[in-house]
């Protein structure tokens, strides 16, 4: 049966599914969800160098393309490489520190695990797609340095439009996040707590573009595999 429904189904849906069942501890999912973001550039880690491009530098870290170095501080009135993560950090933090009030009777908590589904404006970015890995491989390790959870597991998931073996920058993105999985070996440190999961065979149709036309057995799908995988990681 085909479930569509425009509005209200995300990945957390699937993904608690497989999490509550899989612990007696309460568990507590911080979304942060805002379409036509890259990581080269909105997501953008600390620590991020600018870098030249055909011609032309591509600003780091706290960067704009008028000063791509920065001075390592906030652009105040504009946006600025990394302004998302920056928002998206501090949000997660500004919960974390009042939990009673998001979570009430908790008392503390322990950062497991990051869930991460994204690529479609680095695909679009002949400079970003390029750059995709190595930001990607960064952007795993500086999360787990700001929420100090150095053995945070993290599981993410490729575009349900994409297929392997195909090119352009589309092609490189999805390479890159098939590269981070712990099983390739190219990133030893990886290994028992990275995992990408592919989510060609749960996409229904459509592409992440267009919210893969709204489709809530695409989310559904892809969630309980990215939830699974996450039950797989911290097993170990």
């Amino acid at each position: 049966m085909s479930v569509t429904n425009r509005k209200n189904v995300g990945l957390e849906y699937g993904i608690g599914h497989y999490l509550g069942y899989a612990t007696e501890a309460p568990v507590m999912i911080l979304k942060s969800c805002i379409g036509n973001r890259s990581l080269g550039w909105d997501l953008l880690p600390p620590g991020s160098e600018p870098y030249e491009f055909q011609g032309k530098m591509v600003p780091g870290y706290r960067g704009t393309p008028e000063n791509p170095k920065g001075n390592g501080q906030k652009v105040v009135g504009a946006w600025y490489a990394g302004k998302q993560y920056d928002d998206d950090v501090e949000g997660a933090k500004s919960i974390l520190a009042d939990l009673k009030t998001y979570y009430p009777g908790a008392t503390k908590y322990e950062v497991a695990g990051f869930f991460f589904w994204q690529g479609e404006k680095d695909g679009g970015s002949a400079e970003n797609s390029s750059r995709y890995e190595i930001n990607l491989v960064h952007f795993i390790k500086q999360l787990r340095k700001d929420f100090n959870a150095p053995n945070a597991k993290f599981v993410l998931a490729t575009l349900g439009e994409a297929k392997k073996g195909s090119g352009g920058n589309g092609g490189l993105v999805l390479d890159a996040q098939l590269a981070v999985d712990g099983t390739t070996g190219k990133y030893p440190e990886f290994k028992g707590n990275v995992a990408t999961v592919f989510a060609n065979p749960y996409c229904h149709g459509g592409g992440g573009n267009s919210h893969y036309g709204g489709n809530s057995e695409t989310y559904m799908d892809t969630a309980e595999a990215m939830g699974k995988t996450m039950i797989e990681l911290l097993a170990k």
